[in-house]
């Protein structure tokens, strides 16, 4: 069994994205993982190149701001990493520049493909998520997040990446056959200093809108306000030995008195829901079989 990894990042260094952490997670998993670089304001090619030369396959590219349409672009830089998959390959983990793979998941990670990889029938894994919000002790626990996300796809260049890079399709529009795995993914893309996040989530609407409208929006927030939250957990776990360093070098503070929410009716209806039928109520890009 071949296993390659591939992501997308631009602009990491000066938007705080944890790229080296996230493709070091899912390493010991793959052969080769295939990153495709934006020209970027900082020094996010030299940040991938330091990371493995060995195992590390660079697809230097130019984001076309113009998709704007539901962030199309983002969906257009993962299929260029995909694409440059070669034909061999058994499986594409996917990771995200924010996400990471915590180590005590490789080995059931790595089970899973194996069990399915003579199945075509399967085109991917379904993973579980932590969603982490303003600091690295506090995740998401409202029905606003995403609980599951494909994240390991068949090299199957029929599939592509759908929409703003969420999820995947294959051709026709097809949704995919997956198979859910019990693992999680910790995604850290809420978790940064107000300033740098601030500047994050600026960008990101860019993306989505004309920029003289993300302007008027932002023109007078310097600091992202992590307390326009409906609810949040303590979270008790360990982290991913790669967050470490990050995690040791947080530079601001954020608390959150976990009594207080302000779940809507809309997501303590889907809660409920859940809780007495198991079934979660939403947007599935995916089919499990």
């Amino acid at each position: 069994m071949k296993v390659s990894g591939f992501t997308f990042i631009r602009n990491a260094v000066k938007f705080g994205y944890p790229i080296v952490e996230a493709i070091k997670s899912i390493l010991p998993l793959c052969d080769e993982v295939y990153v495709a670089v934006g020209k970027s304001d900082d020094n996010t090619l030299e940040l991938i190149k330091s990371i493995d030369p060995l195992k590390i396959r660079i697809i230097e590219t130019i984001w076309d701001d113009s998709l704007k349409e539901g962030g199309r672009v983002l969906a257009s830089e993962t299929d260029k990493a995909f694409q440059s998959i070669p034909l061999d390959y058994d499986w594409a983990f996917y990771i995200q520049g924010d996400e990471i793979l915590h180590e005590k998941y490789i080995p059931i990670v790595r089970e899973t493909m194996l069990k399915w990889n003579s199945d075509t029938k399967v085109d991917g894994i379904l993973f579980k998520y932590l969603h982490f919000y303003g600091s690295y002790d506090y995740v998401g626990s409202s029905e606003r997040w995403y609980p599951h996300e494909i994240r390991i796809i068949r090299n199957n260049k029929q599939i592509y990446s759908y929409r703003d890079a969420q999820g995947f399709r294959k051709n026709e529009n097809k949704k995919l056959n997956v198979k859910p795995i019990n693992a999680y993914i910790y995604h850290y893309g809420w978790v940064k200093d107000p300033h740098t996040q601030n500047e994050k989530v600026k960008n990101f609407h860019k993306l989505y809108q004309p920029e003289k409208k993300i302007d008027e929006l932002f023109q007078n927030s310097s600091e992202f306000d992590y307390s326009e939250i409906d609810s949040l957990s303590l979270f008790e776990g360990s982290h991913p030995k790669v967050m470490n360093d990050l995690i040791e070098l947080k530079n601001w503070t954020f608390d959150h008195d976990l009594s207080k929410n302000r779940i809507t009716i809309k997501s303590r209806f889907k809660r409920i829901v859940k809780w007495l039928t198991g079934i979660q109520i939403g947007y599935k890009n995916y089919r499990i079989i």
